[in-house]
Formats: structure tokens, C-alpha cells, sequence
């Protein structure tokens, strides 16, 4: 005699291999890993340390007591 097939679970089953199968290429083309977030991260705050250590002028609304006030006589 056949072994009984419950259609409903290989339904499930055929169901959440295709969920899955989506998900691992998604995470593929979309998804980075935590240790490369770290790293885009660090590149992002050093390039913006060194882009404020070479700024000319300060900036005014950054520090009220560094920008003159028009209005003052």
C-alpha cells in the first residue's frame, strides 16, 4: 500500500520553501551584512570629521556667541 500524503501540508511545506527561496535572494541583492553597515558607517563619520576639521569659517548657528548680530549698533 502507498504511504498517505497529507495535501494540505506538502501544500505548506511546497508554500515556505518558495517564502523562503524569495527571501535568500532578497537578502542576496538588497541585504548587507552588519560588519559592512559598521564599516560604511565609520567611513561616513571620518570623512565628516575631516570635512569640518578644514572648514574656513565656523559656523554661525552652531555657536551663537561666533556670528554677529546686524541689529547690534
Amino acid at each position: 500500500m502507498a504511504d498517505l500524503v497529507n495535501l494540505n501540508r506538502f501544500r505548506k511545506d511546497r508554500a515556505r520553501r518558495e517564502k523562503r527561496a524569495q527571501a535568500d535572494a532578497n537578502a542576496a541583492k538588497f541585504g548587507r551584512s552588519l560588519s559592512e553597515r559598521a564599516a560604511e558607517l565609520a567611513r561616513v563619520e571620518k570623512s565628516t570629521r575631516e570635512l569640518d576639521q578644514h572648514r574656513r569659517d565656523p559656523d554661525p548657528q552652531a555657536d551663537p556667541a561666533a556670528g554677529s548680530d546686524p541689529d547690534q549698533d
